[in-house]
């Protein structure tokens, strides 16, 4: 068979082929067409305005699943650790909703203050150095509500966030994503995450719920319950002998600083990236 021959036999396949190729694929393009599925334009700004680091730190597995969710959602703003405020403020923004202080990113506050020469011991502990296995003992120390300083959340922390520094765990709020890790493992659940509406938080760093002469006598940075913070503002409550920070109504305020001023044992402080500084968006 010559050349001429073979091209005549095969040209009307060929053009079969090519024929039915770009058929299917116009059936293709139509039904792509017909069947796609539309993206609300807001879940594209949404994660436009999120770090997109895919942490999970907000409980869902990337920053695409949470902006979606967050557009079903709202109540899920601020769960955005790495992002921050300024993920949160933008977000607001799209969706047209006002920011409170419960929105605002949750951080690590540690609940106590005491450091190792501010406590009272009863014996030295030599067991296993972790938190949980201190914790299962009796009179390990004095206070059974102050934090026991064996690392326990260093230790989950895969941000390199919390330190033991003389035997209290201290949070670097520059590292801290809010993953939560920390405070899940504390076995004396000393560590709330709370939201973090301005950069420094004023806190009450103690979680004793003994009277206040218990308290004077095992620790000397202890709360003591005796109410005088509640009597500059009404952010403050106390129960159980235990002053503690409303985070929905809390704002800086000239009250506010007169009880941190006033507390006897110093146990109201700052918490935060500068913590030294009042910086707060009103």
């Amino acid at each position: 068979m010559n050349y001429l021959e073979l091209w005549n036999s095969a040209w009307p396949a060929g053009l079969t082929m090519l024929s039915l190729g770009s058929g299917f694929a116009l059936i293709l393009l139509i039904a792509s067409e017909k069947l796609k599925v539309e993206v609300d334009p807001k879940i594209e700004q949404i994660h436009e305005a999120l770090p997109n680091l895919d942490c999970g730190a907000c409980g869902f597995a990337g920053c695409g699943q949470y902006a979606k969710s967050i557009l079903e959602d709202p109540e899920l703003l601020g769960k955005c650790a790495p992002g921050g405020q300024e993920s949160t403020e933008k977000i607001a923004k799209i969706l047209n909703l006002r920011i409170s202080n419960s929105d605002a990113p949750k951080r690590p506050i540690v609940h106590c203050r005491a450091h190792t020469d501010e406590r009272t011991y009863h014996a030295g502990y030599k067991g296993i150095p972790s938190c949980t296995a201190a914790n299962a003992l009796a009179n390990v120390q004095a206070c059974k509500f102050g934090c026991l300083g064996f690392g326990d959340c260093t230790v989950v922390c895969k941000f390199d966030a919390i330190d033991i520094v003389d035997g209290l765990a201290v949070v670097d709020y520059e590292k801290c994503t809010g993953c939560m890790a920390c405070s899940k493992h504390c076995p004396r659940n000393l560590i709330e995450m709370a939201p973090f509406g301005c950069e420094n938080m004023m806190t009450v760093a103690c979680s004793s719920k003994e009277n206040g002469k218990s308290t004077r006598a095992m620790c000397k940075v202890g709360c003591i319950g005796c109410g005088l913070c509640v009597k500059q503002t009404d952010i403050f409550t106390v129960e159980n002998n235990l002053a503690r920070v409303d985070y929905k109504k809390y704002q800086p305020t000239g009250q506010t600083e007169t009880a941190l001023t006033k507390c006897p044992t110093k146990v109201i402080i700052y918490v935060g990236k500068t913590a030294s500084l009042v910086t707060c968006e009103t």
